[in-house]
């Protein structure tokens, strides 16, 4: 089990339980998935480039990563349907946990000017949006080997009903926000 698994079972789990006036342990709300995709405009040229971003995605996330396919065409960005454009990777259970545990304490330090999480990336309904702008702040990827630097999305998806108990959830597990 992973520790920040563990912690959540142990600490985070009962303190939210007391602080949300909740019957239940299982009306705390919980981590369901982290869902990590790349888009990138350079693969309607080259689709080889996809090839080299699936082995960045499956590095960081631990999991192999699908390539996505483009649902309509659009003239302007010589863009056909279904044309290969993206790469994303669903995480759930342990390596869902291993991958937040890495990136709060591995690969958010590392960002330049980081001043903490903004506030405006959740949905409504407790889950989180956020970007980074390049994959190198990970550890498993290779420096000298990356082609350019590309960014990707993180979303990290839980099972609480609004902001304020999903806000309340990553900030337990370790997400820096802005004060």
């Amino acid at each position: 089990m992973n520790r920040l698994q563990d912690r959540y079972n142990k600490e985070i789990a009962p303190d939210l339980k007391k602080k949300m006036n909740a019957k239940s342990v299982m009306q705390v709300p919980r981590l369901e998935k982290i869902i990590i995709s790349v888009c990138t405009s350079d693969a309607v040229q080259n689709p080889k480039i996809l090839n080299g971003v699936v082995d960045e995605i499956t590095a960081i996330a631990g999991q192999k990563a699908v390539m996505t396919k483009s649902k309509k065409a659009i003239s302007n960005f010589k863009l056909r349907k279904g044309l290969s454009i993206g790469v994303r990777v669903t995480l759930r259970r342990d390596r869902m946990w291993s991958f937040l545990d890495r990136l709060n304490t591995l690969a958010l330090p590392r960002v330049r000017d980081f001043r903490g999480l903004p506030n405006k990336g959740f949905d409504g309904r407790g889950n989180y949006n956020m970007g980074l702008k390049e994959q190198i702040v990970f550890p498993e990827i290779n420096y000298d080997r990356v082609e350019k630097v590309r960014g990707m999305n993180i979303t990290i998806c839980t099972t609480a009903s609004n902001d304020n108990d999903g806000r309340a959830l990553l900030e337990a597990l370790g997400m820096p926000f802005r004060k």
